[in-house]
């Protein structure tokens, strides 16, 4: 957090607003002159204003978070006029979803293989609670660098929701594809 009188140059914000920059610059230690554009999409979805009387309700040490959020939220808001972060967060969402498929599959595919005795169908994507304790307990094995298995206990306990999310959407498409992030398409 230099201050940036000390170059001898307005920070980003003085500049921008063709201010002087006084060495009690609230915006001087947040916006520093190589970052004019933090500035620049801060004051856009924000405003000057706002931001000086954000800045000046916190105290110092909550500042800089607080600076750094508003920059990530108004570049979020600059790329996705609509949703913003919400967009960005929607789009994480569903890649999680989808890694956590394809993990399942994985899972799956291990279970048919350690145990062929079971029929493809007991192997799928979700288990059923016949073969719950027995997935369990191919979860918790591990091979030895023998080639054996081992037990080891699990640190943790699973937790899944007993009802589907709100954001949860089956398909794959990118954000961007006009449905938005409730997947109604009207806000």
């Amino acid at each position: 957090m230099a201050s940036s009188s000390s170059y001898n140059s307005p920070c980003a914000a003085c500049k921008f607003l063709r201010r002087k920059c006084m060495p009690g610059c609230i915006f001087a230690p947040y916006f520093p002159p190589e970052e004019p554009q933090k500035f620049a999409n801060v004051h856009k979805i924000f405003g000057a204003s706002n931001v000086t009387k954000l800045l000046n309700e916190l105290l110092p040490h909550q500042r800089e978070d607080a600076v750094n959020s508003l920059a990530y939220e108004a570049e979020a808001r600059v790329r996705d006029p609509v949703y913003g972060c919400v967009g960005a967060i929607s789009f994480l969402q569903r890649q999680v979803q989808r890694l956590q498929k394809e993990l399942d599959a994985a899972n799956a595919d291990l279970l048919r293989f350690s145990f062929p005795d079971i029929p493809p169908a007991a192997a799928s994507l979700s288990v059923p609670p016949g073969l719950a304790s027995l997935h369990q307990q191919v979860s918790q094995r591990q091979f030895t660098a023998s080639g054996f298995y081992h037990h080891r206990q699990s640190p943790t306990a699973t937790f899944s929701f007993p009802y589907s999310l709100p954001w949860t959407d089956s398909s794959s498409e990118d954000i961007s594809d006009g449905r938005g992030v409730g997947g109604g398409g009207h806000l």
